[in-house]
């Protein structure tokens, strides 16, 4: 993948990476998205919903490198197209541990799973499963965020 792309990706909103242990003690890069409140603050981004990619984590848990182009690719095209049509956001990516996990808020799963898979259509059929559940009050989010944010010196 070209470094244009993969680095597009991540003008998309205020991020921040960092470090985390998962419940077997392997390594899980966290990354989080700071500026969300016009969705959070919004009543309809009430779903959250959890797109899960397993992949063989013998490399200390962490995907081999033609595996993580892949995600990188998937991960600029579900960015853009949320972007570009924003009835969800990404909210954090979880990578580590035998598998990598994008988390969104949406406010309808059904639009949702439509704008998602016309993301990935350009690719490959990707091991990619989605689960959903109504979080209206981010809790998810907010665990993340207190788990792992990493905040700037003022």
């Amino acid at each position: 993948m070209e470094n244009s792309s993969k680095n597009k990706a991540v003008e998309y909103g205020d991020w921040w990476t960092a470090p985390a242990e998962s419940e077997s003690g392997n390594l899980i890069m966290v990354t989080g998205r700071r500026d969300v409140s016009k969705f959070k603050d919004n009543p309809k981004f009430k779903i959250r919903v959890e797109a899960t990619w397993k992949y063989d984590g013998k490399t200390g848990g962490m995907p081999d490198m033609a595996t993580s182009q892949l995600m990188d690719e998937a991960d600029v095209a579900l960015r853009e197209c949320f972007r570009k049509d924003p009835i969800a956001v990404l909210t954090g990516v979880y990578t580590g541990d035998g598998e990598r996990n994008w988390v969104f808020y949406t406010l309808s799963l059904n639009i949702f799973c439509r704008k998602f898979n016309e993301a990935l259509l350009s690719m490959e059929l990707l091991p990619i499963t989605l689960s959903a559940e109504e979080d209206p009050e981010w809790l998810e989010y907010q665990e993340m965020k207190e788990a792992t944010e990493i905040k700037g010196e003022d």
